[in-house]
């Protein structure tokens, strides 16, 4: 089922969409893996009639994961955008995997949306992956609230959830992050039936499904409520008044005035947009318990796009460009933030507009500029647009126009890729593109046949156009063609949408580029002469191998004495003496560096000698200098890497450094952990060997809560007792 082509649908109605940009929010869904984002989105298109029935994870039969591999694995692998209407306003929800390997999606999500909606799970703690995301949106300033879910979960407990997310995400008091209701009618077997709204002092009673039956709420009510109702509305109004604008709020409530519910709610809303306060609210998906009450957030709470900058905009030739406000009629600016291929609709990218207005048939410009490290060159195509789709999921309804702060998709722009800039041909534009995550799990793969290259090359086009985060690389001293993925999961989709194009593909060891150099001078004797009737060939040289400092190449030079070896024959002892020396001593690949090689004497023929036969005596020579002095080392590459990780996790990533060979340079705290998650940055110099799986391995280690980076140092020697299994390793 994994390797089976998904279809996106097409719907034929035309579908209305927003008029202008006050009328739509776009929410990413923010969590782990698991916490029940994929649920809580189908629960929503449920209620407001957008879908006919909430589908399930186990079943596959969810709007935002119905790609294969999604199916498959039961989890969200790419970004899905689904928009529902409420109260009349249009809500795109972007669904984002949750497993770190997807980072990129969830970055694309981020940059296509105006806020995050944070979903914990009830049943477990928070953990460090979800604590990272949240500093990530606090550091691109993006509003935020939380859901807490699985209220029908055994040993789910909303009091236990909400300490733990003023813990670590409501700063030093935890005040910035409160519930706006607390939930009712529950038992230590039984879910919770109903909500209390604080600022309302309302019943919202879910026991008969959704929507709820409102009745008023009092102490003497009967209602069981978990919590202190008064206590927590209390601490709920201070927390609205202290980010309030009114500078009077304060003493007017503080001298006992009734603060008006309609003030409340308006600048709960106003604190909330800007990100200075962060609501948390209870939901259970199955029994629609406080899906009304989230809808009211996500559509009066959250900003709307014409509330925040877009992002800063240049020409291409990389003058500022004026756009500075999300205004429909202003110029056309969007973003391609996910592409896919569709086996009938060609390549389909997915678009959030900044500005602007989009409609069939006009001429853009798609700019992609930044992405060439990582295997994209820079591109720029003037091109047209066709079918304008709303996306539902993989169901596209196609849509008269999409104005600024819309989601939308088009088909068949042939140049496109995710991270592209779609602007108006006439004005052509470009948005630096979001910050990719760093992939450091190599994978070396193969064609499985000469006739699949032609659709390997193919189907890696099709790959790196819709996945930003996978790197290319043909690797030239190796031979083989690597592809650097995010983890383990993601290298997995990554070989299954490969394999899903028909292409056959193997993986096979990845070879480290090994090199060898000379430790002490040493002599080489060439000699090669052959006479077999007519013209022969006949050449000799002698030369000395002399090793030189780290980096500085393969020197030539030559000291003949009285022209034993002709002139027009020295050049060609160096070309022979220099393509030994890059193919390998044993033509194994391993290349040798770092020597001075001296041409000191040879012997030539009159008749016999020839440009050919003294490239082979050079290459003789230098073969001959290696056996005989014995003084050949090899050489690996050698990485420096900054390991980030929880304090708790310190003593397990030194222990396996120790294990792979690895220099401990120095350890600092990190400075930018929150209180209570205090993190330590190691600094270390490893072998390229022993870095091949760490990423896998330094997950494992930390309950995938560490992270860490890598640059290219420099070559060493490799210890003689690692040097024979190194070389088996990485040249057969």
């Amino acid at each position: 089922m994994a390797t089976k082509k998904a279809a996106t649908k097409t719907a034929v109605a035309v579908l209305p969409t927003a008029d202008r940009p006050e009328k739509i929010r776009n929410v990413a869904l923010v969590g782990h893996s698991a916490a029940g984002k994929t649920t809580l989105v189908e629960a929503l298109l449920a209620a407001t009639g957008t879908i006919a029935r909430a589908g399930t994870v186990v079943d596959g039969t969810t709007v935002s994961d119905a790609d294969p591999v999604e199916v498959a694995q039961q989890r969200s692998v790419v970004l899905s955008v689904c928009p529902l209407r409420f109260d009349g306003v249009v809500v795109n929800l972007l669904d984002t995997p949750g497993y770190p390997d997807f980072t990129g999606e969830l970055r694309a999500g981020l940059r296509a949306a105006d806020a995050a909606l944070f979903v914990v799970s009830a049943t477990d703690d928070v953990d460090p992956i979800t604590v990272s995301l949240w500093e990530e949106c606090a550091g691109l300033g993006t509003p935020r609230a939380v859901v807490v879910t699985k209220l029908d979960a055994p040993r789910a407990s909303l009091g236990s959830a909400l300490a733990a997310c003023q813990r670590v995400f409501g700063g030093a008091d935890g005040q910035a992050v409160l519930p706006l209701y607390l939930t009712a009618g529950g038992s230590a077997e039984a879910a919770p039936e109903a909500l209390v709204g604080l600022l309302t002092r309302t019943v919202y009673d879910y026991s008969a499904g959704y929507p709820s039956k409102e009745t008023p709420y009092s102490d003497d009510s009967g209602v069981s409520v978990d919590g202190d109702v008064e206590a927590s509305r209390n601490a709920l109004i201070e927390a609205i008044i202290n980010n309030s604008e009114d500078e009077t709020l304060l003493d007017r409530y503080l001298a006992g005035e009734d603060i008006g519910l309609d003030v409340l709610v308006d600048d709960l809303e106003t604190a909330v947009a800007r990100g200075t306060f962060y609501p948390v609210l209870p939901v259970c998906a199955s029994s629609g318990l406080g899906l009304s009450e989230l809808l009211e957030l996500l559509s009066g709470a959250f900003p709307s796009p014409v509330e925040l900058d877009p992002p800063l905009a240049r020409h291409v030739d990389g003058t500022p460009a004026d756009v500075t406000r999300c205004d429909a009629n202003g110029p056309l600016l969007g973003e391609i933030v996910r592409t896919s291929v569709d086996p009938y609709l060609g390549r389909l990218s997915v678009l959030r507009l900044f500005s602007g207005t989009l409609v069939p048939e006009t001429a853009v410009h798609i700019s992609g500029h930044g992405g060439e490290s990582r295997g994209h060159p820079d591109h720029d195509a003037d091109e047209r647009v066709g079918q304008i789709f709303s996306p539902l999921g993989t169901t596209l309804r196609p849509i008269e126009r999409a104005v600024a702060g819309d989601i939308c998709a088009i088909g068949r722009l042939g140049t496109a890729e995710t991270g592209d800039t779609i602007s108006a041909k006439s004005a052509p534009l470009l948005i630096e593109p979001w910050q990719m995550p760093e992939p450091l799990l190599p994978v070396a793969v193969q064609a499985a046949t000469r006739a699949d290259e032609d659709a390997l090359a193919k189907a890696l086009s099709r790959l790196t156009a819709g996945d930003p985060t996978v790197r290319v690389e043909r690797q030239i001293e190796t031979g083989q063609l690597v592809l650097w993925c995010l983890g383990e999961a993601h290298t997995d989709v990554v070989l299954e949408r490969l394999r899903a194009t028909g292409a056959h593909v193997d993986t096979v060891p990845l070879r480290v580029a090994l090199r060898e150099t000379f430790t002490a001078e040493a002599r080489g004797h060439g000699r090669l002469v052959k006479q077999s009737g007519g013209h022969g060939q006949y050449a000799v040289c002698d030369v000395v191998v002399s090793p030189l400092p780290r980096g500085s190449g393969v020197q030539f030079a030559e000291k003949v004495v009285g022209g034993a070896v002709p002139s027009q024959f020295i050049s060609s002892v160096e070309k022979g003496v220099r393509a030994q020396l890059a193919h390998g001593l044993d033509n194994d690949r391993v290349a040798v560096v770092d020597v001075l090689v001296t041409l000191v004497d040879g012997k030539a023929h009159s008749v016999d000698s020839s440009d050919a036969a003294f490239q082979t005596a050079g290459s003789l020579a230098v073969k001959d200098a290696a056996a005989a002095g014995g003084h050949v080392a090899m050489l690996e590459p050698l990485a420096t890497v900054e390991i980030t990780v929880p304090d708790a996790h310190v003593g397990s990533v030194l222990s396996d450094l120790s294990s792979r060979r690895g220099r401990v340079t120095g350890t600092v705290p990190d400075t930018t952990a929150p209180t209570g998650m205090e993190r330590t940055v190691v600094r270390a110099e490893v072998p390229d060997a022993e870095l091949t799986r760490y990423a896998i391995t330094l997950r494992s280690l930390s309950a995938g809560t560490g992270h860490f980076t890598r640059e290219f140092a420099r070559y060493e020697v490799v210890p003689p007792n690692v040097a024979a299994s190194l070389r088996s390793t990485s040249t057969t």
